[in-house]
């Protein structure tokens, strides 16, 4: 039986909704320091009080004071060091979700603009008071309501996609756009030399599951159907040359030749050699190998 979700009334240690939000606070004393690491999620940190020294490839050597605003995108490389004690907001997201105005959420994405200088953007009034009232919250209730904190979260992102400039808010949420297509690029460039996903994460740098949760955010497929994909398409490609079944066997990471011949037999329907024959005797038979491939082809490029 699935498990509920709900309050348990007014003891909050019951609840199993607590430590799922998103937006988290963050205390930490001076000299606490975070070395640098790769981001899984998109985040946006505020500082409610105290100094936090950030380095990143945007903000080299950074000193973050009190409600200063930074935005780090999926891939990206933060560390972190509390010069003071140090209180601070962090909201991590992927793919903002129940927006309360999605229509201009959007609009800040495809005004997007790389700003000539980074700088931290600095929290306006309404958003100075929305963080002043949650840290008292949060200092009065020792677990906070993670529903509470998700609605403050979409509060937050409403008002800082509405009360700024466009393109002061916009160049603010550009390290997204940078992240996104640095990765894509990084796929595109990278997949045909590698045999399998492992190999794939281990090139660039992350963990097999990270490597796997951003290649779906992009593609909108799993990582390992794309590869068989792209491989399919590359064997065939390849087919219409003259160089040896060997060789291509070899290519895409067949162990031995009969590997290959079942894979080519369940994708196109036929061996390697008869495929190429039939590649050979004339366009008409090429396009219909094509027409099959295309029908298994999920999806080769991500969505906008």
């Amino acid at each position: 039986m699935k498990k509920k979700t709900i309050c348990k009334g007014v003891d909050c240690n019951l609840c199993t909704l607590a430590d799922t939000s998103s937006l988290l606070f963050r205390r930490f004393p001076k000299g606490t320091h975070f070395p640098a690491e790769k981001r899984i999620k998109n985040c946006i940190i505020l500082v409610q009080k105290g100094e936090l020294l950030i380095n990143s490839s945007e903000y080299p050597g950074t000193i973050l004071k009190s409600m200063d605003m930074v935005l780090q995108g999926i891939g990206s490389k933060l560390e972190l060091l509390a010069l003071t004690d140090v209180e601070y907001y962090i909201y991590w997201f992927t793919e903002m979700e129940d927006l309360i105005c999605k229509e201009h959420y959007d609009l800040v994405l495809e005004n997007a603009t790389e700003p000539l200088v980074y700088t931290p953007l600095k929290a306006l009034p309404p958003i100075n008071h929305l963080f002043t009232d949650l840290t008292a919250y949060i200092n009065r209730n020792k677990i906070p309501c993670a529903r509470f904190l998700d609605m403050k979260a979409r509060e937050f992102i409403f008002l800082l996609t509405t009360l700024y400039p466009m393109h002061q808010i916009s160049s603010f949420f550009y390290p997204i756009s940078i992240y996104t297509e640095s990765f894509y690029y990084f796929v595109m460039q990278n997949y045909e030399k590698v045999k399998n996903v492992e190999e794939f994460a281990h090139l660039g740098g992350y963990s097999t599951s990270t490597f796997r949760r951003l290649f779906k955010n992009m593609f909108h497929v799993p990582a390992y159907e794309w590869i068989l994909d792209k491989k399919r398409e590359g064997i065939l490609s390849d087919l219409r040359g003259d160089e040896r079944l060997a060789v291509l066997t070899e290519r895409y990471g067949f162990e031995t030749p009969s590997h290959f011949a079942h894979f080519c037999k369940s994708s196109f329907g036929d061996t390697p050699r008869s495929l190429r024959k039939r590649l050979l005797e004339g366009e008409a038979s090429a396009c219909n190998i094509e027409k099959e491939l295309r029908k298994k082809l999920r999806l080769n490029a991500p969505k906008n």
